[in-house]
Parts: C-alpha cells; sequence; structure tokens
C-alpha cells in the first residue's frame, strides 16, 4: 500500500518532473481528442485502486498495477522498483481505517495522467495523514498504475469537504437551516448555512448528510484528566490502592491521556475545560489543539483548597492548601508561570477554620488571578461559600448550590460579575451508584450509546463488586430521601439561574466515579432538560455555553464562518429532545470527518 514512509527525494523529482510537462501538456491535452477519455480512464482505475484498499481486496488491487520490472513505487525502504515486490508483499499489514478524498488529476500527454489524493490511515492506535501520488498509463492490457507515492505530512489541515443535505442547529440561536450546506478547508467553517448562501465550490468532496443534523460540537466545561471514572482515581471514595497502586494510576493517565480523548470525540465532544489536576494536565492545552484525534483542552492545573487535601503525590500536588493570603497570591502566580489557563478553587468548609478567614483567602487568589489575567473558577456547593466566591471575582461556578435555594442576593452577584453557571446535576449520582454496587453485589450500569468506553475501565467498572466488597463505607451516598431533595434543589437552581439570564454551561465533572469521560454528557444535558431547559437551551449551553467558560467563544461554539471545524452530526432532531445527541453519525474536529464506526472502541 506504500502508507506507511516516504521517500523526500522522490516526491521532489515528482513536482520538478509535473511543473515541467505541464505548462507544455496543459493546452496539447485540452487540443488532444483523447483527454477526457483518458482522465475518466484514470479516475476508474484510480477510485478502483483506492477501493481496494478500503475492502481489502488483494487481487482487486494488484489488478490496478503495470506488471513490470519497471513499476515504480516507495516504501519503508525507499525507492523500490518491480511488481514481483509488491505482488509478494500486497495484503501484509492493511490499514484499520483509510480515508481517501481530494482527487486531483491532470493529463500529461495522450496516454498518460499524473494524480494526486489526501489520505488518513490508522494502523492501531497510529494515525498518519498525508498526501499520495500515482502515474496512470495505457498499455495494450488497459489502464495501469505505472508510479505511485505516499508522503505523510505534518499539520497539514485536512482536505476541504462539503456537509450537505442536513438540517444546520448553528448554536447561536438563530433558526434551523433546513438542506444546509457546511463548507470546510484548511480546518476552518468556510461556509455554513443555506445552499442558495452557501454554494458547494467546484472540485470540493462532498459528504450528504440528508435527513441528519449538524450542531456544533459538544463542550465539557468540567472534567478531570486526573481521574479515572472509578474508585482507582479516587481513593479518598473507595481505597483500593493496595490492589492499584496511586502512584501507577497516576502514570497511566499521564503517558495515556488518548484514551479519555478518544471517548470524548466518540461521544460528540470536541473541547474540554480541565477544571483541576496535577500539572501534567497544563501540557495538554498545547499538545491537543492541532490534534484532530483529539478535542481542544483548557486546564486550570493544581487546585487551590481551603482543606489541606491528601489526595497527592510524594513530589507532586495536584491540591495547593490556602494557609494564608501570601500562600493563596504566590499559588496563583505559579499557576500562571506553568501556563495555566485559569485558577481554581476548591472551597470546602474545612473544619477547624473560620469562613470569614477562608473567604478573604479566596478572595486574595481572585485578586491575584484577575492581576495576572487569569479567570477565577470556584468550586462551592453551599450558597454561603458561593456568594463569597463570587464577592471574590468568580467568572464560573462549577458545580450547583446544592444545600438550599439561590436567593436574589446569589442572582445579583452573578449577574454583576458576569458568572457562567455551571450545575453538574448527575456527577453526585455516580458516587451513589458506586457506594450502591458494594453494598448490593451488583455491577453498576454502564451508559455508554456509541461504544465509547475503553475496554479497561469498562472491566474495572464491571469488578466493582468484588474488588471493592467491603471498602465502602457504611451509609455513604445518603436515603434515598436525601438523594431526592438535593437533586430537586439542584434543578431549582438551575433554573432559577437560567431564568435570571445568567449564563449556563454544561459540564460533567467527568474523572469522578462513574462520571465517564464522553459518555457522561448524556446523562448531564437530559437531567439539564428535566430539570426545565428547553433542547436547544441545552444544546446551547453545551455549545456556545462551554466556549464561553473556556474563554474560546472567538473561535469555538458555534457553526459560522471563520471559525474552528468542529462539528457533531446526528441521526435525530436534538431540538425536539435533547437526547438525540446520543445518535452520533459523525464527529468533525479541526475539519477532519469521522464517523462513528471509526470511533468506537473495539471491545
Amino acid at each position: 500500500m506504500a502508507l506507511r514512509s516516504s521517500s523526500v527525494a522522490l516526491a521532489a523529482l515528482f513536482t520538478l518532473f509535473s511543473l515541467a510537462v505541464s505548462a507544455r501538456a496543459s493546452s496539447a491535452a485540452e487540443a488532444s481528442g483523447g483527454t477526457s477519455a483518458d482522465l475518466a480512464a484514470a479516475r476508474a482505475l484510480f477510485t478502483a485502486n483506492l477501493d481496494a484498499i478500503r475492502h481489502r481486496d488483494r487481487a482487486a488491487y494488484l489488478a490496478c498495477y503495470l506488471r513490470s520490472d519497471s513499476l515504480a513505487r516507495t516504501g519503508p525502504t525507499g525507492f523500490r522498483l518491480g511488481y514481483a515486490e509488491l505482488a509478494r508483499d500486497a495484503g501484509q499489514g492493511w490499514p484499520d481505517h483509510f480515508d481517501a478524498s481530494d482527487l486531483k488529476l491532470v493529463a500529461v500527454r495522450d496516454g498518460l495522467v499524473y494524480g494526486t489524493y489526501r489520505y488518513r490511515v490508522r494502523y492501531g492506535a497510529v494515525e498518519q495523514s498525508g498526501l499520495s501520488e500515482r502515474l496512470f498509463m495505457r498499455t495494450p492490457e488497459g489502464w495501469r498504475i505505472a508510479v505511485t507515492t505516499a508522503f505523510p505530512t505534518l499539520d497539514t489541515p485536512p482536505p476541504p469537504k462539503a456537509l450537505v443535505g442536513a438540517t444546520l442547529i448553528d448554536g447561536t440561536g438563530r433558526p434551523p437551516v433546513r438542506d444546509a450546506v457546511v463548507v470546510l478547508r484548511n480546518g476552518m467553517i468556510d461556509c455554513a448555512g443555506p445552499r442558495r448562501a452557501c454554494p458547494v465550490p467546484a472540485g470540493v468532496d462532498t459528504v450528504n448528510l440528508r435527513g441528519l443534523w449538524i450542531t456544533p460540537g459538544l463542550v465539557d466545561a468540567h472534567v478531570h484528566h486526573s481521574q479515572t471514572g472509578w474508585a482507582d482515581g479516587r481513593p479518598d471514595a473507595i481505597d483500593l490502592r493496595e490492589r492499584y497502586p496511586y502512584e501507577e494510576t497516576q502514570k497511566r493517565l499521564r503517558e495515556h491521556p488518548e484514551v479519555w480523548h478518544r471517548s470524548c470525540l466518540c461521544s460528540g465532544v470536541t473541547s474540554v475545560f480541565d477544571v483541576g489536576g496535577f500539572p501534567w494536565t497544563v501540557a495538554l492545552q498545547e499538545k491537543t489543539e492541532h490534534d484532530t484525534r483529539a478535542p481542544h483542552v483548557a486546564a486550570a492545573g493544581p487546585l487551590l483548597s481551603t482543606l489541606d487535601f491528601w489526595l497527592n503525590l510524594p513530589a507532586e500536588r495536584q491540591f495547593l492548601y490556602l494557609k494564608d493570603e501570601a500562600s493563596a497570591r504566590e499559588e496563583v502566580r505559579y499557576l500562571a508561570a506553568l501556563g495555566s489557563r485559569a485558577v481554581k478553587v476548591w472551597f470546602i468548609i474545612a473544619p477547624n477554620r473560620d469562613f470569614d478567614e477562608m473567604a478573604r483567602i479566596v478572595s486574595a487568589a481572585g485578586d491575584e488571578a484577575r492581576r495576572l489575567g487569569l479567570p477565577l473558577i470556584v468550586h462551592a456547593t453551599g450558597l454561603r461559600e458561593a456568594k463569597a466566591a463570587l464577592e471574590a471575582g468568580a467568572k464560573l461556578l462549577v458545580h450547583s448550590v446544592w444545600d438550599t435555594t439561590v436567593d436574589a442576593e446569589f442572582l445579583k452577584l452573578a449577574r454583576e460579575r458576569k458568572t457562567i453557571y455551571c450545575p453538574t446535576l448527575t456527577v453526585v449520582d455516580g458516587y451513589y451508584r458506586l457506594f450502591d454496587s458494594v453494598r448490593n453485589g451488583r455491577a453498576p450500569a454502564v451508559d455508554d450509546p456509541n461504544r465509547c468506553v475503553d475496554s479497561l475501565t469498562f472491566a474495572r467498572i464491571a469488578s466493582t463488586p468484588r474488588v471493592a466488597a467491603g471498602k465502602g463505607p457504611a451509609g455513604r451516598g445518603g436515603d434515598a430521601a436525601t438523594r431526592a431533595q438535593r437533586a430537586r434543589v439542584m434543578a431549582t437552581n438551575l433554573m432559577r439561574v437560567h431564568r435570571a439570564g445568567i449564563p449556563i454551561a454544561m459540564g460533567t465533572d467527568a474523572g469522578n466515579p462513574l462520571t465517564l469521560q464522553g459518555p457522561s454528557v448524556h446523562a448531564e444535558m437530559e437531567a439539564m432538560q428535566r430539570a426545565g431547559m428547553t433542547p436547544l437551551e441545552v444544546l446551547e449551553a453545551s455549545t456556545r455555553g462551554g466556549a464561553m467558560a473556556m474563554g474560546r467563544l472567538s473561535d469555538l461554539g458555534t457553526v459560522e464562518a471563520g471559525k474552528v471545524a468542529d462539528l457533531l452530526v446526528v441521526g435525530a432532531d436534538p431540538t425536539r429532545d435533547i437526547a438525540s445527541l446520543r445518535r452520533v453519525r459523525y464527529v468533525v474536529r479541526g475539519g477532519e470527518v469521522r464517523p462513528i464506526e471509526e470511533l468506537r472502541v473495539r471491545r
């Protein structure tokens, strides 16, 4: 297949060759009566060649090539000649996924056609994109490929494409557009709207999405890469460190963030805000920005905590203790130097600490963050802490107030501070279900409609009753009445905040037990709808609202020309029921269009 390696020398040779012949051949080829027939024949062979790779059809693949010692191709060892070697190796190492698009052909002279295409291949976890060339030649046996090359490229945007025929819900609040066109070019949205305003450019490949719906990619405004979605990542919930040492758990998470990235994309999540974790999470921002296999990441880094929490590593902390105002300012300066995009405060009512003192320390952190141009994020689940957080300048509250109904003073402060409210309605339920599994001996159900959860996480969740037997503290999670009351307060507060005109951002707190990176967005969005938000309001909170929380509304969160091409394509109307977003058909990240079949996990 010649897709794993390249020859720079041969690439230069073909560039010079094509330049040399193009000017001479263009006018002559146009005058030739056989040009159209040559191009049609070469295109048919080109298509057959690529289809043979897609379908892993060795015989059809070999039938495309010149049976000659002069057949030229690139490979792992560079320039190679001869059909015999191709026939010997063909069929060994087909790619797991093969995407070919942007086919271009030019007649060089009578009986000779030059062609290129853009490819994206995946072998296991390794993905590669690039350009590939073919030289098609008419022979007595018919048209054959005489030369084939493949050149992997770095930082090359996906080929242009036009998504046509779907209903577009662009996330701006404008009415849906039926039979829409969205043109993707250089990883950006070139045009989006009705066909009359956004015609398909000539020569651009199209993807027919008739009967489907296009929305912006989802934004989860509250995740934690430093947590696993199960008890091994939260030994403060159930301590399994004898079996799963915490340092080994963190090593796995640090070395393999791509597991979470894939599960997010598979669920339609194209951007995430990591609002607290070990310092290594900050580096994910740069690593993922131009990686179409991962969501965009914004990260706050280590949390500043009013409680001197113990869940750290011997030489690395994810919780920095807010001892006093001086430490608060020093820790904010550390986060700024680390490259954090925000300052996150874990505002916990700590035993034996004066509340007013804690509030002053949080205020000092907020003041230093403001001075350094960093937004303040606060975890505050009590009304008193939440008001203090707003007074300190919080731009994002990443949990519901769940102890009592929010009052007029809270709403006034939130409006004045232009604060965004991220309700995380379902994360507590994950803990409840974990503790229930330990008590009742039944494995927790996994809500994973598109098969996005990796096999290790899936297996560990299934093992809960066996490995955690006797580990769960008695009474953890409360009784049914207490749980129901807390859920009612959270739902009531969400609607009070929403009706007061305060922006809402959907966030899951993914990484906490049974709140899984990626698929947990579905339960969260559906809970927001049950609380009283309309499906369209939930969708906007899960796209535009999340982008606003990340500070990325200028280039993410809506489907508009000039924004990054991050999109979700689903099989039912999300303006009727937000559960329609479970029916993922395609996910577009940075202009790369991936069908759900490519993203699903094989278990």
